[in-house]
């Protein structure tokens, strides 16, 4: 008798290991070097100091975040996982946890961390892409992105003179691909809850190429200079943003 009840509670415990392993979702960090490839590249990515981008790809998604001009429009967006940066290289996959949260409750996070990141808040230095990586990985894992990932940003802001001046200043208009996860006609569509967050993912229109900047075009036209200036996207300090961390817009 005692034989049955143990293999029967075997079976059952092993039924349940089987049941949370059908649900338990990967979040992976994919890491992105800002920097050409050659020598210093090498040698900042050895020394764990290089200037990174990331992303963290959830069911297929790689969810980011990146600046725009946009005041109450979230600057989180998503690609296809791996889509390199304007600029960027590919480096590394880093597997960061598992969460057991369903479906419903994964969209509800990602909703309410692209509240929290508003696009017009986004600076190269204190609130950029990696800090946005580590509060999801925080969120979805209990645990944030690993340290190093912002270790050249933490840099800069203790010297802000070692900053390169490539990646501060890059060239005005880039196409990234992408797509942000509201527009300003969205805002009414969401509700913080579960199943509104759910809704909200499969409404998200299909992912297409976007022209970064695109808004300051005809300023810059009329050979002005502060029709220039003015269509020069900037962080939230007054730097330029790097193309690579531009928030994908709509051109309307």
């Amino acid at each position: 008798m005692s034989s049955k009840k143990s293999t029967s509670s075997r079976t059952s415990r092993q039924s349940h290991r089987s049941t949370l392993s059908l649900t338990r979702t990967e979040i992976i960090i994919n890491v992105y070097d800002l920097l050409p490839p050659g020598r210093l590249s090498s040698v900042l990515w050895t020394v764990g100091a290089s200037l990174l981008h990331s992303g963290v790809v959830i069911n297929g998604k790689e969810y980011a975040y990146g600046g725009h001009e946009r005041r109450g429009v979230t600057g989180v967006y998503w690609t296809q996982p791996g889509t390199e940066p304007a600029g960027g290289t590919f480096r590394t996959e880093i597997l960061q946890g598992f969460t057991f949260a369903t479906q419903a409750e994964i969209d509800a996070i990602v909703r309410r961390a692209s509240l929290d990141f508003d696009g017009s808040a986004y600076n190269i230095l204190t609130r950029n892409c990696n800090h946005f990586t580590s509060h999801l990985c925080q969120r979805l894992t209990g645990r944030p992105g690993p340290a190093w990932l912002n270790r050249a940003a933490s840099i800069g802001v203790a010297f802000p003179c070692v900053v390169p001046r490539d990646w501060i200043e890059p060239p005005d208009f880039e196409t990234a691909e992408g797509e942000l996860l509201q527009d300003d006609d969205d805002d009414d569509r969401y509700e913080d809850s579960d199943a509104d967050a759910h809704e909200s993912s499969r409404m998200l229109r299909p992912e297409t190429r976007r022209t970064l900047a695109a808004s300051g075009h005809e300023d810059q036209s009329s050979g002005t200079a502060k029709g220039k200036q003015k269509g020069i996207p900037r962080d939230s300090s007054g730097r330029r943003l790097p193309a690579s961390e531009r928030a994908p817009l709509a051109g309307r």
